[in-house]
């Protein structure tokens, strides 16, 4: 394994469970010492602790914060830097609620912008400028093809992914030229997946298999109306796409949104 990422630190949020915790590992597996972040029951904090240490982390961390809340995140940001610098920041914490946009719960719409988005403003705020300080920095911030279309019934979701790659985009253009070829410099990017096999989506899978056909029926079913590919993406497919925007290669790969979705974008 290319440890290229030995000595940096990482932060994922929303990391104690699906493509977050496969980021997480992956991030681990290649060198760096990995902040965790998520809600879940102490077994499930020790067990994805436990899971990113196994894949390669010198150091895991848990931090709490409500991303909900700014003063949690600021708190969370400044323990974070005590402990060590941020050389990687991957916003990956997401919610969903669908709903008809005149039936969408006001609470609903606040808490997905929050945690969606304003979350995302929040810790790339305090992080950017130390990473340009430092020459090198990368932003992975995990969007969704529903940055890039709409779907009915999914309002404050699309409009929070819709914003989060303008953000990246801006950002990505008021640091493009921190650092340079030789240190890495500092990027900011989107990650955009269409469907990826994680357990909150099985009961989706399980209703759409037809009489006398299997798992995978039921996957190409729920896939075929918007996904070509009529195949999922793994967290791990996720996470690679992610190491890979961590290179120093990929220096000049900066304001991008970058699909993982099997084709659905391009139709």
């Amino acid at each position: 394994m290319d440890t290229f990422l030995s000595g940096r630190t990482a932060l994922v949020t929303g990391s104690t469970s699906g493509i977050g915790l496969g980021i997480a590992s992956a991030l681990a597996a290649a060198g760096a010492n990995v902040a965790i972040n998520g809600l879940g029951s102490d077994e499930q904090i020790a067990q994805a602790i436990a899971t990113v240490k196994a894949a390669g982390a010198a150091e895991v961390r848990h931090f709490g914060a409500d991303l909900r809340d700014a003063q949690q995140i600021a708190d969370m940001m400044a323990a974070i830097n005590a402990w060590s610098p941020l050389d990687v920041l991957v916003n990956n914490a997401g919610i969903q609620h669908a709903a008809p946009l005149a039936q969408q719960p006001v609470q609903k719409w606040n808490d997905i912008i929050a945690i969606n988005l304003s979350s995302a403003f929040h810790t790339m705020q305090a992080t950017l400028p130390g990473m340009a300080e430092r020459g090198f920095g990368r932003v992975v911030n995990i969007a969704s093809v529903h940055g890039l279309v709409a779907s009915k019934d999914k309002a404050p979701y699309v409009a929070s992914k819709h914003g989060i790659i303008g953000l990246s985009k801006v950002a990505g253009l008021e640091y493009a030229a921190a650092g340079d070829r030789a240190s890495g410099g500092v990027t900011v990017n989107c990650v955009c997946p269409g469907w990826v096999e994680t357990p909150l989506i099985e009961p989706q899978i399980q209703a759409r298999i037809p009489a006398g056909g299997n798992r995978d029926d039921g996957v190409r079913a729920l896939l075929a109306e918007k996904q070509p590919s009529l195949r999922m993406s793994l967290p791990e497919d996720i996470a690679a796409m992610v190491v890979w925007l961590c290179r120093r290669e990929a220096h000049n790969v900066t304001g991008a949104s970058l699909p993982v979705d099997g084709g659905w974008t391009a139709q």
